[in-house]
């Protein structure tokens, strides 16, 4: 094993972090049918035979959880505000063979979103799970970054050279600071992602490895996918960098209120048994699920209905934040 490691989200797990929604300004008219989304999945994965820590907030909102998840499902009291715990969670690497977490500065997604315990609980986590912590001034949310486990990450301009995140790095920086503290040497750089996410753009929305040096791009649905610039952007800039590219159909233009949503096939939660994949009513959910099935044979898929969760403004992948497999275990990246 490197010195320094990040492993991919298909190594082994020892446990997923979910974080349970309870504020009602942030799904105004969907916080119950988010909740019972979000129990869905949680439930899903427990049912898969990986342990599950879902955070809840308060005794009520405790207490409406376990209405709704399985027995197998472990609540957890906690103060957070938003549920991204893929953003807010602790990054977790492999240090000279150790499990250690790293915590990089956060700020409300660009000043956007500040909720009190939101900049807290990924070092709580980090520090009740007995991980030792390395903490860095550079704001960077965990869904703005994938990897495959061979140094290689991707991520978007958009987001990391926004400057409400970092304005006094350069891009040059941002690299140095991701090679030191997360193993990486080498990042691919996309360009922006989708339209109207909350983010400003994070990859896990947009493109995810699913395999080292492979990485699946929506291809656009429909005349009016409002993405089928963005998607075509990001998988030519895939393969000039070298990247195995797999095109797997997107939502297709989703709307509420009016205004066009972020919605994702990509953002789907790979965990030790199961892959979970966010659906939307839409006609290309079927096609999207079995596309996401085609690249994971050794673990099952499934689509779960997320509309509502996405009215919070993310997905599975961005609620959830997984620990990976102690080293002294048995470990893979195959």
């Amino acid at each position: 094993m490197p010195k320094l490691l990040t492993p991919p989200e298909w190594a082994p797990q020892e446990w997923l972090w979910i974080g349970f929604p309870h504020l009602t300004e942030e799904w105004p008219g969907y916080l119950e049918a988010a909740q019972q989304q979000i129990a869905r999945f949680a439930s899903a994965v427990a049912d898969s035979g990986q342990a599950v820590r879902l955070l809840v907030r308060g005794e009520a909102n405790e207490e409406r959880a376990r209405a709704l998840v399985s027995s197998k499902v472990t609540l957890e009291q906690r103060v957070y505000g938003d549920i991204w715990l893929r953003d807010t969670g602790p990054l977790v690497v492999f240090e000279d063979g150790q499990r250690v977490a790293r915590r990089f500065g956060f700020n409300g997604w660009g000043g956007k979103y500040e909720m009190p315990g939101d900049a807290t609980i990924g070092a709580q986590l980090a520090k009740d799970a007995g991980l030792a912590i390395q903490t860095s001034p550079m704001i960077l949310e965990g869904g703005a970054i994938d990897t495959d486990g061979t140094g290689c990450a991707i991520t978007t301009e958009q987001c990391l050279l926004e400057p409400n995140r970092n304005p006094a790095m350069t891009q040059d920086a941002i690299e140095a600071e991701l090679f030191e503290r997360l193993g990486f040497d080498r990042v691919v750089w996309l360009g922006k992602g989708l339209v109207n996410d909350h983010t400003d753009g994070h990859v896990d929305n947009l493109a995810r490895f699913v395999a080292p040096g492979r990485v699946v791009v929506p291809e656009a649905s429909g005349a009016d996918d409002p993405n089928a610039p963005i998607y075509a952007d990001a998988a030519v800039r895939a393969v000039a960098a070298e990247l195995d590219v797999v095109r797997i159909p997107s939502p297709g233009r989703i709307e509420r209120g009016g205004a066009v949503e972020p919605a994702s096939y990509v953002n789907f939660a790979i965990t030790t048994h199961l892959v979970v994949v966010p659906t939307f009513g839409t006609a290309y959910d079927a096609d999207g699920v079995a596309a996401i099935a085609a690249l994971f044979a050794d673990r099952d898929t499934i689509g779960l209905p997320a509309e509502a969760v996405l009215a919070g403004g993310g997905g599975f992948h961005c609620a959830s934040q997984h620990m990976p497999l102690a080293p002294e275990r048995p470990f893979s990246l195959g």
